[in-house]
């Protein structure tokens, strides 16, 4: 099915489509059950598999080591700001923090509540480049290095992970490039119960989604795994998303200045692409882009309202011909509006 309409939010984000149709008819009545997918009982044999289902893509799509926990919780990324030090921050009080953006920003700043938080380098006066690990001041002693993988709001991404010291877990906010590319989970670190020591300060209060809410995003999850798999997993995600970046990237850098991406090149988001409209930034230019881009089904590009702007944020679902059609309607409107 082909629709007139591509939608870019950075969040809640486009859904595959047939993903969708799927999810119309389940949620009504899931598969045998004769209720709703919303309405089985979370300790049925029906929504254990579900569960197991969503799990089992988990590990598979991303090579999940069979040692490491796979587990499904409300809060998103920044739920993790404070489960993240309060589970790990004990081992030695402190910890390293690569600030890259508004998230790890606010990360940090999370963090530091519960013990000292080095930031690796020094504050940036814009979040446009991720500095040479060269010049990165790591902590032998820290609990944990954190960093998030791509910042939404300013459009940057780590193109590979950082190098840390030996033995010093790398704990990454990857929320919003997850599934996109192959990763060596092996590397990475989320906090388990596990861990707890004896001397780890009280776990704040369980933040409660009501359970129908929370069987419906599992089975979502799962739902849209099987089908990256289906697409050919993440090798394939990682090939469309550099080719529907490049595309936009390309139509931005060869437009003489009219659209502009502050971000330093090897550090260009492929999920958020950002730029402005007209030298500098023309806020009414701006508001025309959107605008129009809007009344021929270009919808949600503008920016973060920290940074303004615009914002196409090209996730997995989003297609080749979504991705097209925007940069054919950037060439169109430059053409138009150029002096």
């Amino acid at each position: 099915m082909t629709s007139s309409i591509s939608y870019f939010s950075p969040g809640p984000a486009k859904l595959p489509h047939e993903v969708l149709v799927k999810l119309q008819d389940e949620l009504v009545q899931y598969k045998s059950t004769q209720v709703s997918v919303m309405e089985l009982s979370h300790r049925s044999k029906d929504f254990a598999e579900i569960i197991e289902g969503a799990e089992s893509s988990v590990r598979e799509l991303m090579n999940v080591p069979s040692n490491y926990k796979v587990l499904f919780l409300q809060g998103g990324g920044t739920g993790q700001f404070a489960a993240v030090p309060l589970n790990l921050m004990s081992r030695t009080g402190k910890a390293d923090y690569i600030v890259t953006g508004t998230w790890s920003s606010k990360a940090a700043k999370e963090a530091s509540k519960y013990g000292s938080v080095n930031l690796v380098f020094p504050k940036l006066e814009k979040y446009t480049s991720i500095p040479d690990e060269a010049s990165w001041k790591l902590d032998p002693e820290a609990a944990y290095v954190y960093y998030c993988a791509n910042e939404t709001v300013e459009g940057v991404e780590f193109q590979q992970m950082p190098q840390v010291p030996e033995g010093v877990p790398l704990v990454c906010d990857m929320s919003s490039n997850f599934f996109s590319r192959p990763v060596d989970v092996s590397k990475t670190r989320m906090p388990r119960r596990e861990e707890i020591s004896s001397h780890t300060p009280p776990p704040p209060p369980i933040s409660l989604i009501h359970p129908s809410s929370r069987r419906l995003r599992i089975h979502v999850v799962g739902e849209v795994l099987a089908w990256v798999k289906r697409e050919g997993g993440l090798e394939e995600m990682q090939k469309r998303s550099l080719e529907k970046s490049k595309l936009l990237y390309s139509v931005i850098d060869e437009s003489n200045g009219f659209y502009n991406n502050p971000v330093d090149t090897p550090a260009r988001s492929r999920m958020n692409v950002v730029f402005r409209v007209g030298e500098g930034g023309n806020d009414d230019l701006e508001a025309k882009f959107i605008s129009q881009a809007a009344s021929q089904g270009l919808l949600s590009l503008k920016g973060h309202r920290s940074v303004g702007g615009v914002r196409a944020s090209i996730y997995n679902a989003i297609t080749i011909d979504d991705v097209r059609r925007l940069a054919e309607f950037m060439k169109t409107f430059l053409k138009e509006n150029k002096v």
